[in-house]
């Protein structure tokens, strides 16, 4: 690949905290489900701390939750405008949609037997990496010798990691990498939560915490031929 990527799921959102799954674009909205106050000093705490140089090409989902912390990490960087684009949304849950965030479980363990499942109306995991792959691609034709940031979903971007790294993209647990949890009190254990509440790594598999940025493919990486675009 011609660029470094490195990605960042979206702070603590106003969804997170009511355990509700909002993944519709048409029922999202800046003041009911975009960033936490806790939210918005992760974003900040993830600038600070990514390393990445202000000519980072910083691209968001349109989700708010997600376009808010990619706008606070621009700011913080001192980077330019944010590309804001459909390919990085939310995965849908479909008939899910408005119900508690625990339901996840369900629609990952059809994945497991069937990443083209569409069950309850669910986007499939072969339609998000089709879509994000797609866009990666109109990267690497656009940029070269950039970093770039993607800031968008849990499930957007562990099905999207797991295609680079050639792993069953629908796998659940360690093959797709986890499921969320919440911690003691109110706040979300992201570090436990690699799946839903990935965000970042310290190695080959992005395993870690909240508000932090990790290379997610260097320069080496070949996309995934059978979703070229």
């Amino acid at each position: 690949m011609r660029n470094n990527y490195s990605c960042m799921r979206h702070g603590q959102s106003k969804a997170n905290v009511k355990n509700v799954i909002v993944s519709c674009i048409d029922n999202d909205s800046p003041d009911n489900f975009g960033l936490t106050d806790l939210g918005r000093q992760q974003a900040l705490a993830a600038a600070t701390g990514s390393g990445l140089p202000t000519d980072t090409v910083i691209c968001s989902s349109d989700f708010a939750r997600a376009e808010q912390t990619a706008r606070i990490v621009a700011a913080a960087l001192g980077a330019g405008a944010v590309t804001i684009t459909k390919a990085l949304r939310e995965r849908c849950f479909g008939d899910w949609e408005g119900a508690a965030a625990d339901n996840y479980a369900v629609v990952w363990a059809a994945d497991k037997a069937n990443p083209d499942h569409t069950d309850g109306h669910v986007e499939s995991v072969s339609a998000v990496l089709s879509r994000a792959t797609a866009f990666i691609s109109t990267l690497e034709r656009r940029y070269s010798g950039r970093d770039i940031l993607l800031v968008s979903h849990g499930d957007t971007l562990q099905i999207l990691q797991a295609g680079f790294l050639r792993m069953n993209p629908g796998g659940t647990g360690t093959s797709r990498i986890s499921s969320p949890r919440k911690s003691a009190g109110s706040t979300w254990d992201y570090a436990a939560a690699p799946r839903h509440s990935f965000l970042a790594t310290s190695g080959p598999v992005m395993r870690s915490s909240s508000g932090k940025v990790a290379a997610m493919m260097p320069r080496d990486t070949r996309i995934p031929a059978a979703v070229m675009r």
